[in-house]
C-alpha cells in the first residue's frame, strides 16, 4: 500500500510511475489528496476542541474543589454543546479514513524506474538466456502424454476425485516430486534461509497483509463458514510472520523458506496451453522470502535472481530471464523477474519462477518495521521469489530429458530420487 504523504508530496511522479502500468484512473490520486487534506482539517477541529474540553474540565474540577459549585455548573453547561461537537466530529474523521482507505487499496505499487511501459507479455524485457534447446529424439512426446506412458501422472484419476486441475502422482512420478521438494529446500538451506512450516490457510487480515485481498479474492479457494483462504503462495503466510513486527536494524535480512501446496482458481483459464502440469488449481512449490533494509533491496533482488538460475543450471534446464514489463508485473510489485524454461517438446517458453521486490508496499499494510540508528522506525522492504514451482519444472524435465531408454533424471536429483530413470 502506498503512503499517503508520499502520494500527496509526490503527485506527478506517482502519476508518471503509474502511467508505466497503464493505470489511467488520475481522478482517484487527486481523490486521496482532497480526501487526506479533509482528513487532516477534520483531525485539527477535532485537536482543538478536545483541548477546549480539557482544559474546561480541569477548571470545572478547581471550581468544585474550592467550593464554587454554581460557577462550575455555569461553565459545565457552556460546554455542554463540545461533547456533540466532538462525537460529531470524531464520527466523520472515522468515515473519512474509512473513506481514504478504500481509494488507497484502489492504486497498484509504484513501477521501479527500470520497468518499461508495456501491455502484455510480449513486452516483457528479455534481460538474460542461458544454455542451449534440448535435443530430442523423433517423436518426443509432450509431458501430459509421457506421464501417460510411464504411468507418473494420472490426470484423469484426479478429475474424478476432485476435478480438473488436481492431478495424482503415482510412483517414480510422486518420488520426483518429493525429491524436488527436498533439493529446492536443502540449497535453500545452504544459502543461508530458515525452513519454516506454516499454515494453508489464512485469515483476511495475512490475505490484506500481502497484497492478495482484495485484489485476488476471486483467485483465492475461500472456506466461507471460517472465513479462511487457502494458500496461493508461501509468500502469504511466511511474510505475514512479521505483521505488526519491529525488527531491531541488526537483524536484518531475514531470510525464510517454506514448501507449501498451493492452491489457484485459475479463473477463466482455458485452451491447449494450459494442458497438463503447464496450470493447475493445486501444486507443490518451495518460497523464499527476504526482509531486508530499504537501501539494500535491489542488490538483494539481484542476489535472489542468481540464486533461483544456480537450481535452473543444476537441473541443466535451457531458461531465460525476463523484467516484467508495467502492464504485466503483479499488483504489489515494484519490479519482477521471471524465469522461463524451454519446453522443446512443446516449442514454448514456460514460467517456473517469478522473484519480486515489493519495496514498502507490502510492509506498510503488515505495519512491518525496524528500528535503526538512533531509535528511529521505518519501514522495512519485502521480497519474495519461487525456488521453485514444482509443475512446469517437472513437465520440462521429463519433456526435455526423454531419449529411448527412459526420461534420463538430472544428475542433481539421482541422490534424492533414488533411481536415474523413468521408464
Amino acid at each position: 500500500m502506498l503512503q499517503v504523504n508520499y502520494i500527496r508530496d509526490n503527485r506527478e511522479k506517482v502519476l508518471e510511475r503509474l502511467s508505466v502500468r497503464n493505470f489511467k484512473q488520475v481522478e482517484v490520486v487527486d481523490q486521496i489528496i482532497e480526501m487526506d487534506e479533509s482528513r487532516k482539517q477534520t483531525q485539527t477541529s477535532l485537536d482543538q476542541l478536545s483541548a477546549i474540553a480539557n482544559s474546561s474540565a480541569r477548571q470545572i474540577g478547581e471550581l468544585m474543589r474550592s467550593g464554587k459549585k454554581e460557577e462550575a455548573e455555569a461553565l459545565k453547561a457552556q460546554t455542554g454543546s463540545n461533547k456533540e461537537q466532538i462525537k460529531s466530529l470524531g464520527e466523520q474523521l472515522t468515515d473519512i479514513e474509512g473513506r481514504l482507505f478504500n481509494l488507497i487499496v484502489q492504486l497498484p505499487n509504484l513501477p521501479h524506474e527500470l520497468v518499461k511501459a508495456g501491455t502484455t507479455a510480449e513486452d516483457n524485457e528479455v534481460v538474460s538466456l542461458h544454455g542451449e534447446p534440448a535435443a530430442l529424439p523423433d517423436g518426443a512426446l509432450p509431458h501430459w502424454e509421457l506421464a501417460a506412458k510411464y504411468d507418473i501422472i494420472d490426470f484423469e484419476l484426479g478429475v474424478k476425485i476432485t476435478g480438473a486441475g488436481f492431478p495424482v502422482y503415482k510412483g517414480k512420478g510422486a518420488r520426483l516430486q518429493r525429491a524436488l521438494i527436498n533439493f529446492f529446500l536443502d540449497h535453500a538451506v545452504a544459502n543461508g534461509y530458515r525452513e519454516m512450516q506454516v499454515p494453508h490457510m489464512v485469515n483476511e487480515a495475512s490475505g490484506f497483509g500481502t497484497g492478495q485481498l482484495p485484489d485476488k479474492e476471486g483467485q483465492m479457494y475461500h472456506a466461507g463458514v471460517d472465513n479462511l483462504y487457502m494458500i496461493p503462495t508461501a509468500e502469504v503466510p511466511v511474510t505475514n510472520l512479521y505483521r505488526d513486527v519491529i525488527l531491531k536494524e541488526e537483524e536484518l535480512p531475514v531470510k525464510n523458506t517454506a514448501y507449501t501446496p498451493c492452491f489457484r482458481r485459475e479463473a477463466g483459464s482455458y485452451g491447449a496451453h494450459v494442458r497438463g502440469l503447464n496450470r493447475l488449481h493445486q501444486f507443490d512449490k518451495v518460497e523464499v522470502v527476504q526482509i531486508v533494509h530499504p537501501t539494500k533491496s535491489y542488490e538483494v533482488l539481484e542476489e535472489m535472481s542468481a540464486y533461483v538460475q544456480s537450481l535452473l543450471q543444476e537441473l541443466g534446464l535451457h531458461y531465460r530471464v525476463l523484467r516484467l514489463c508495467g502492464g504485466d508485473m503483479g499488483f504489489t510489485s515494484a519490479m519482477t523477474y521471471d524465469m522461463e524454461v524451454w519446453s522443446a517438446a512443446q516449442q514454448r517458453w514456460l514460467e517456473v519462477s517469478s522473484v519480486s521486490n515489493f519495496e514498502t508496499y507490502q510492509a506498510n499494510r503488515l505495519k512491518l518495521r525496524f528500528k535503526g540508528q538512533g531509535g528511529k522506525t521505518q519501514l522495512a522492504h519485502t521480497l519474495n521469489g519461487s525456488a521453485l514451482a514444482l509443475p512446469r519444472i517437472v513437465g520440462s524435465i521429463l519433456e526435455n530429458n526423454q531419449t529411448e531408454q527412459g526420461i534420463k533424471i538430472p544428475e542433481a536429483l539421482v541422490k534424492y530420487t533414488g533411481f536415474e530413470y523413468i521408464d
